[in-house]
């Protein structure tokens, strides 16, 4: 049978594996395409103008491009099991975790992989030369990985990952470990048994990188059996089953997890669309750069510098959009919530310009 959509992507692709893991859950009639160098020549860098995965492709030759909007386009065509919840505290709290997936925990991700890959090597090395060399000898792949790698290992420091933060990237990921397994000790996903848009923003790092690269996943498997545990489900999950908790709930356990988004994470954001305002008016008819130099960040009681990236703002844009939209009548009890994870000051933020997504460029608009 004729598949419905074919997945570009890799095994070892941070959003390819948040990708993987909804499709699944849905069920749908799909296959996944290693990414080689020949797909990406025939048919991403056509297609998308950019050698990036996961692309999905329909069976009527539609091309989405981005882990998120892949999986909100399949959210309209599939809306059996939505993994977004329709109450506004599950439904803000599922948002802010995706956001703290698919951004923050690329520092833990990123660490383990590249500043522990003598413990990895042939392992991550031979992954990334698969895609140049899918049928090469495996000494053929670890030489081509070498290559491959280069700029992924030259991307850490500007992320932030640098001499000063790898102990606090690792005392905070470890928390975060200790946390998630505590959770994930009284319920299989973030809000219930239904794996939520948040379970699949955490994901994407909590597998491809910290869930299956061999250092940090025997970490994993020692530290929070739990956290490993919820991995495979993921990977493996019961489709289109399960619920959110009744009455609108956000475990208690999930609070300290958003604590520290709201204590790193959200000043980062907030400092990136000011850059991002102001680029915008020294460059008013050009498209938004991925990266804008360097600002300041707090990672544990660690301050250091990193890459400004203006596409953390769209993530941002999702949760900030859900919780201005909310009627009248809603916004008590959810800014009750948001105080008790210290994040209401941020989630009341008037955007001047919002960045929007358009053929894979971002853009600035007036508000």
């Amino acid at each position: 049978m004729t598949a419905d959509y074919t997945l570009y992507g890799a095994d070892l692709s941070l959003y390819t594996g948040k990708a993987r893991a909804y499709m699944r859950y849905k069920n749908l009639n799909w296959q996944e395409v290693l990414a080689t160098a020949d797909v990406y020549r025939d048919v991403i860098l056509p297609k998308v103008g950019a050698p990036i995965i996961p692309v999905l492709q329909t069976a009527e030759d539609q091309v989405v491009q981005d882990t998120t909007d892949i999986i909100d386009f399949l959210e309209q065509r599939h809306p059996e099991g939505c993994i977004y919840p329709n109450t506004p505290k599950q439904r803000l709290a599922a948002l802010l975790l995706e956001f703290f997936g698919d951004e923050w925990l690329l520092l833990p991700a990123m660490h383990y992989r590249w500043n522990y890959l003598e413990q990895q090597r042939e392992f991550i090395l031979q992954g990334f030369g698969q895609i140049a060399g899918p049928d090469a000898s495996t000494e053929e792949q670890i030489k081509l990985g070498e290559q491959l790698c280069a700029p992924f290992r030259g991307s850490v420091e500007k992320m932030g990952v640098n001499e000063d933060t790898k102990a606090a990237i690792e005392q905070t990921y470890l928390t975060l470990l200790d946390q998630l397994n505590e959770h994930l000790t009284h319920h299989p996903y973030l809000l219930g048994t239904r794996p939520s848009i948040g379970d699949f923003g955490l994901m994407g790092p909590l597998y491809a990188h910290l869930g299956r690269d061999p250092y940090p996943k025997a970490l994993m498997q020692k530290r929070a059996p739990k956290v490993y545990e919820w991995v495979e489900r993921m990977n493996n999950p019961e489709p289109l089953s399960g619920d959110f908790l009744p009455n609108d709930e956000v475990p208690e356990t999930l609070l300290p997890i958003l604590r520290t988004q709201s204590k790193e994470q959200l000043p980062d954001v907030l400092s990136v669309i000011q850059h991002n305002a102001t680029w915008l008016e020294q460059n008013p008819d050009g498209n938004l750069p991925r990266f804008l130099g360097e600002h300041e960040f707090t990672i544990g009681d660690v301050k250091s510098k990193r890459w400004i990236s203006s596409y953390s703002q769209w993530m941002f844009q999702r949760p900030l959009s859900f919780y201005q939209s909310l009627t009248q009548d809603q916004y008590q009890p959810v800014d009750n919530w948001l105080e008790s994870i210290e994040a209401l000051t941020e989630l009341k933020t008037q955007l001047t310009h919002p960045v929007r997504r358009k053929q894979g460029q971002l853009e600035l608009v007036a508000a």
